[in-house]
């Protein structure tokens, strides 16, 4: 018997992609959970012989055998529903930052909205699996991170923790995303005349995933540069990180031999031989983050390309490798 998992917003897009995975998964079987008020209203984007649906609600979904709930929603709705769901004995894996940060004052600062579950920041894991996989596997709340985090910190932080960057020097992430990372709500921002043809910064140095890359990468906000950028693709991030050297005779097989020692086991991080690196078609639809070095010897400049799918290793793909192993489930289960 399959278990049923609900969806919270799953007519947003990394709602509907993470009902494709469950619909393939063969543990699992998506069951949508509606919150809106206009529940009656058509759905495009999901077949009308699709998932069964029924109320977001903690009584519902007990009795709906629901085990587990994934939360593709706004911080607000995640900080709102997230409480009975967990009273009622349902895992919840939150796909928004409502619950990434430690305090409801780093909250406030970021998201400029006051944060009412607070309680719960000490429960809530942190779902970097390559990090957190022994914390995920026990807990009942996981947080998953932003997918521009994601790519940033499985590049980043090795090399940080093997201290060969001249911190001294900044670290520079200018980082590229498709159109779907911004959601399904309309705005002038991402309409179609908008973004094609176009390319455009936003948020710069106060991206609220920010404090995500400082607090598992260990680095202070002063040597950080973040700046975000929309391109006219509809998925796919593409990070390019700029920094120096502290020994400036290091190569690129140096810099690829601390990626290779931390990585060897992982099975969602690849990494490409020197000077090879990678780009979006290659981790399109997948749940891939593949890894590139080039430095120049003797100026100690290096430059990592670190590249995901937005949808998938940045949203619903790693919900479900951390749903995986909170239920038990080998981590690439419906995922390779």
């Amino acid at each position: 018997m399959s278990i049923p998992i609900g969806i919270v917003g799953f007519r947003g897009f990394s709602g509907v992609e993470a009902i494709g995975i469950l619909s393939r998964h063969p543990e699992f079987e998506p069951v949508l959970l509606e919150h809106r008020q206009d529940a009656g209203a058509d759905l495009k984007l999901i077949r009308k012989s699709g998932p069964r649906r029924i109320a977001a609600t903690a009584d519902a979904a007990c009795a709906a055998g629901v085990q587990a709930v994934l939360l593709a929603t706004p911080p607000d709705v995640s900080i709102d529903v997230t409480p009975s769901f967990l009273e009622a004995g349902i895992k919840v894996v939150d796909l928004s930052g409502a619950f990434r940060l430690r305090t409801a004052a780093t909250y406030k600062h970021w998201y400029k909205e006051e944060h009412t579950a607070a309680q719960l920041f000490d429960e809530a894991v942190y779902g970097l699996p390559e990090y957190n996989r022994e914390q995920i596997r026990g807990a009942r709340l996981v947080s998953n991170p932003g997918c521009y985090p994601t790519a940033a910190n499985l590049a980043l932080r090795p090399l940080i923790a093997a201290n060969i960057i001249d911190r001294s020097a900044g670290i520079v992430c200018d980082a590229k995303s498709g159109v779907s990372g911004a959601g399904r709500k309309p705005s002038a921002k991402t309409s179609f005349c908008e973004v094609t043809e176009n390319f455009s910064a936003y948020s710069i140095l106060k991206h609220r995933h920010v404090p995500e890359v400082l607090m598992t990468s260990g680095l202070e906000e002063s040597e950080f540069s973040f700046t975000a950028q929309l391109i006219p693709i509809d998925r796919g991030i593409l990070e390019t990180i700029y920094f120096r050297l502290a020994d400036k005779s290091m190569t690129a097989a140096d810099v690829l031999a601390i990626y290779q020692q931390q990585y060897a086991d992982e099975p969602f991080v690849r990494l490409y031989e020197t000077p090879g690196v990678p780009d979006l078609h290659a981790v399109a639809h997948t749940n891939f983050c593949d890894i590139g070095v080039v430095v120049d010897t003797g100026t100690g400049r290096c430059v990592v390309v670190s590249v995901i799918d937005n949808l998938g290793k940045g949203a619903a793909g790693q919900a479900i490798q951390n749903l995986n192993l909170m239920m038990g489930f080998p981590e690439t289960q419906g995922l390779l």
